[in-house]
């Protein structure tokens, strides 16, 4: 549903899109909508959004805003990633919420994903 002056969608590079789509469909199962050679679009993944060719890449060290996935188990979704011919650009660290860790996908845009503390997953649970 679309809400007055809320976040709605989001437009990354992809520098290769093919491989992109393919990623994000092995890692986390996303489905795409292409619009033509130079973009694909992504729905239903709590923030819509696409793909578009460029040569740019989003990265923190650019200045770039972090999109953060969220995991109830970081190492099997890092797993995931790696065999899915991601980089993980920062390893598995703890910070105050949790911990995370950073990776690039195919096209080199960086995204991290991160988890509650143990504590709080066993407490969900």
């Amino acid at each position: 549903m679309n809400e007055h002056e809320k976040l709605n969608y989001v437009e990354l590079p992809a520098r290769d899109l093919s491989a992109t789509r393919n990623f994000f469909g092995e890692v986390f199962g996303w489905r795409f909508e292409e619009f033509g050679p130079d973009y694909c679009a992504f729905a239903g993944q709590g923030l819509d959004g696409g793909f578009y060719r460029s040569e740019l890449y989003s990265s923190t060290q650019n200045g770039s805003a972090l999109m953060v996935f969220y995991s109830d188990d970081l190492e099997a979704t890092q797993t995931r990633i790696e065999q899915a011919g991601g980089r993980i650009e920062k390893p598995i660290f703890e910070f105050p919420g949790g911990r995370r860790f950073h990776f690039c996908e195919p096209s080199g845009n960086e995204f991290a994903v991160w988890s509650a503390p143990a504590a709080v997953q066993a407490a969900g649970k």
